[in-house]
């Protein structure tokens, strides 16, 4: 068997419209997506909720909208569907999140067919895909990118079947998936960008001749009509959302921003995309697709200047990478036992880690001895948050009971109160869409705080007193560990003019 990705693409090499894919090899790759799914729902009641999840959840209760000042309407809208389906349950609301994964998976294995892949590196890519961090993650918690990133994905496979097939049909489904996609997630917009800079730097560039690309753009644009109508009649949130997340986020991250973006994949897999990266450059069967590898580094340029230095932002690019990298991987493994079992121990291992970083795998009762940079941390404690609320509020005699709401500092404290809550008092929040929720009532004279800067809620109010600090019990040192529960007495001002200080547009951290 020939181990020489180039020496075995001679052959092939004929230009877009003659280049043909590997046969789909569907019962390996069905097997792999199956156990991912088994494992993802396995896992999917450990542990708690993630606080985006506790939002997506509050505005999902609250009624549709056709958008939110930090996104889209369709995560909140499948996380509602789902309750309605399943129950109001952490297992349910992670339904959709699950088959995201799965979907991923499978296109993930398409494109590597699509390269031309044997079987094996079909496998190779469905399980690298499956086990990376970011799909995990994202197939664990419903997240924003969970629906995005198989949008990414099924843009990349249609865009590939347009370049080396020479079927320009995929174009109009590719108008249609990103006009769909914009439903979930905004930033989807830059990956046909970044793919047209490639295909203008490196080509083909007679794709700009055919009608049916302008034909797709044109699709795109009217299926996602009504996010651009929201944003323009509501003066553009958004754009107010990515400079709160680059004022807030934005330096730290970007000294993050190489660690993060390996490990996205974990180092092993981030290696075999980095080496797709390169062969994309120099194999001559895959010429036609080199707009993949320059779209990739454009798009990653834009995340870390532009959108706040998050790598997972442009995460679905490296599935493309990946492909191209297992394919090369399994044309140099061939039959050489030993490069087969490099490979393998080299993918076991980066499975083992990416788990221990993604998936609740640790027991609760055991995490303090083991708190890794983890979002599983992130989950633990909610109930106990909610418990700690519910005391101080009970504590305040009768007639404070009757004129006091909750104000809370972000989403995830104001939807784990919704989901976990007894009879407690409305609860507010200047945080993202929920600003715009408030203001309190006149009324309310009386505020259960929670996490709010002392400074803040000592300038508005003419008594504070911090009552408890949030103690999860298990010594897990999350965002809410620590957290002042703090009631104050007698606005200064009435709410309407101390309603917008609350106001702040940023990520969950």
């Amino acid at each position: 068997m020939t181990t020489s990705l180039d020496r075995d693409s001679r052959a092939a090499a004929a230009g877009p419209g003659v280049f043909r894919p590997a046969p789909m090899a569907w019962r390996p790759v069905a097997v792999v997506v199956a156990a991912l799914a088994v494992l993802l729902f396995a896992f999917a009641g450990e542990y708690g909720y993630h606080a985006d999840e506790l939002y997506f959840r509050l505005l999902g209760v609250h009624g549709f909208a056709w958008g939110y000042v930090d996104q889209p309407p369709l995560l909140p809208l499948a996380v509602r569907t789902s309750m309605e389906i399943f129950g109001d349950s952490m297992w349910a609301i992670r339904v959709p999140a699950v088959l995201c994964a799965a979907a991923v998976t499978a296109l993930g294995a398409m494109i590597a067919a699509e390269l031309g892949g044997s079987r094996r590196a079909q496998t190779l890519t469905a399980f690298g895909v499956a086990t990376s961090t970011m799909v995990l993650s994202f197939g664990h918690w419903i997240l924003t990118t969970s629906f995005d990133t198989v949008a990414w994905a099924a843009v990349l496979l249609f865009v590939m079947r347009v370049l080396l097939r020479g079927e320009s049909k995929w174009w109009v489904w590719t108008g249609v998936v990103v006009g769909v996609a914009l439903y979930a997630k905004y930033i989807v917009l830059l990956l046909p960008v970044a793919l047209l800079v490639g295909l203008a730097l490196v080509g083909p560039r007679k794709v700009f001749r055919d009608g049916k690309l302008y034909a797709g753009t044109a699709l795109a644009l009217v299926i996602g009509s009504p996010n651009l109508i929201y944003q323009v009649t509501h003066d553009f949130p958004q754009l107010q959302m990515a400079e709160g997340l680059a004022g807030t986020d934005g330096e730290a991250n970007r000294a993050m921003f190489a660690t993060n973006l390996i490990l996205l994949f974990g180092p092993a897999l981030f290696v075999l995309c980095m080496i797709g990266l390169v062969k994309l450059f120099r194999v001559p069967e895959w010429k036609p697709v080199r707009t993949l590898a320059v779209g990739y580094l454009a798009a990653t340029a834009a995340s870390y200047l532009i959108e706040g230095g998050r790598p997972d932002y442009t995460g679905g690019l490296l599935i493309a990478l990946l492909a191209a990298g297992c394919v090369a991987a399994d044309r140099w493994a061939g039959a050489r036992k030993l490069r087969l079992s490099v490979l393998a121990v080299s993918l076991t291992l980066s499975t083992a880690v990416q788990m221990l970083l993604s998936l609740p795998v640790i027991p609760k009762t055991s995490l303090r001895d083991f708190q890794i940079a983890s979002m599983a941390l992130e989950t633990v404690g909610w109930p106990r948050l909610v418990q700690q609320t519910e005391a101080a509020y009970r504590a305040l005699p009768a007639a404070d009971r009757d004129r006091a709401i909750v104000l809370t500092e972000n989403f995830g404290e104001a939807g784990a109160l919704d989901h976990y809550g007894h009879g407690l008092p409305k609860v507010y929040s200047g945080h993202n869409e929920l600003y715009h929720w408030g203001p309190p009532p006149q009324r309310a004279e009386v505020v259960v705080a929670l996490g709010i800067d002392r400074n803040r809620l000592s300038a508005d109010f003419t008594s504070c007193k911090v009552v408890d600090h949030i103690d999860n019990r298990l010594g897990i040192d999350n965002p809410e560990q620590g957290v002042p529960i703090t009631v104050c007495h007698g606005p200064k001002k009435p709410w309407s003019a101390l309603w917008p200080a609350y106001r702040h547009y940023n990520a969950y951290l």
